[in-house]
């Protein structure tokens, strides 16, 4: 029986790896990786670069395909029918590389940026790739840490407050509203730094790019002031890499209970003048 990893290798520090993912690599025959083209190779060679420092060069095989594009212009209703073209479209090269590059009694690896449970699609395309039975496969999962654990570590804040609940959304979610009954909203998968609409409140962000990675970045503060600086920083990082990767943490400041007023004392009824 075929085995596959699904491997969580963190936000990109390599010394993010955990115990058990080290482990796992170590028990790993082929490496999956597959390539977003040049202007995203530096997240290929993080990976090679994980391999390199934690398992003995010669012990392991890494096998590339190139990832299919997916269409980023679909919006409103095309939106989710795009994601799922792109999701089948990952499925068919993921079924052909275990088929044609695992034998029988091997395992392989996909190693997943963050954590696969946390906005990674490789669990669910995995599930797909069973459920046409052309191949046939056992895999596991080994989590890692993912970027929003990342984000609030380097900011050295929570995630929530005592006994309030957080929620992790998208920016395109977080373009409908700002969720109900919560204040303190992670946001993933930004294009459009929404953000920037809720400038008017009394909100403080902690935002963060290429987390873990040398070229990481970060700022924060009350999204009137953070902003700018932000969107300067966005810009010029994306047109230094081509491409950026950024998670922020909103935290909505409880108003302030106004004074109580000081009760008026009764005034007593005055007789009326006798002319």
């Amino acid at each position: 029986m075929r085995k596959i990893h699904v491997i969580g290798i963190g936000a990109g520090d390599p010394e993010q790896l955990t115990l058990q993912a080290v482990r796992a690599l170590g028990s790993t025959d082929v490496f999956f990786i597959l390539d977003k083209g040049e202007v995203k190779s530096d997240l290929t060679q993080l990976r090679r670069d994980m391999l390199d420092a934690h398992i003995p060069q010669g012990s392991y095989r890494v096998v590339e395909a190139r990832d299919p594009e997916r269409d980023r212009s679909a919006g409103g209703a095309a939106y989710s029918p795009a994601v799922g073209d792109w999701r089948s479209a990952r499925a068919g090269i993921y079924e052909r590389l275990i088929a044609e590059e695992l034998g029988e009694g091997e395992t392989g690896a996909f190693l997943v940026w963050g954590d696969p449970a946390l906005y990674d699609s490789t669990l669910g395309i995995l599930e797909e790739v069973l459920a046409k039975g052309a191949v046939d496969f056992e895999y596991d999962v080994v989590p890692g840490i993912s970027s929003v654990s990342a984000l609030v570590a380097r900011h050295r804040t929570g995630l929530n407050r005592v006994a309030r609940p957080v929620q992790i959304t998208t920016g395109r979610r977080l373009a409908e509203g700002f969720p109900d009954g919560v204040d303190d909203v992670v946001v993933m998968l930004d294009a459009h730094q929404v953000f920037r609409q809720y400038a008017d409140q009394d909100i403080d962000i902690y935002w963060g790019a290429y987390i873990g990675t040398p070229d990481e970045i970060l700022a924060s503060g009350p999204i009137s002031e953070a902003a700018p600086r932000i969107e300067q920083l966005r810009a010029e990082a994306r047109e230094r890499k081509g491409w950026i990767m950024d998670t922020y943490l909103l935290r909505r400041n409880p108003k302030k209970p106004q004074e109580p007023q000081e009760p008026h004392e009764p005034q007593e009824p005055q007789a009326p003048k006798v002319q």
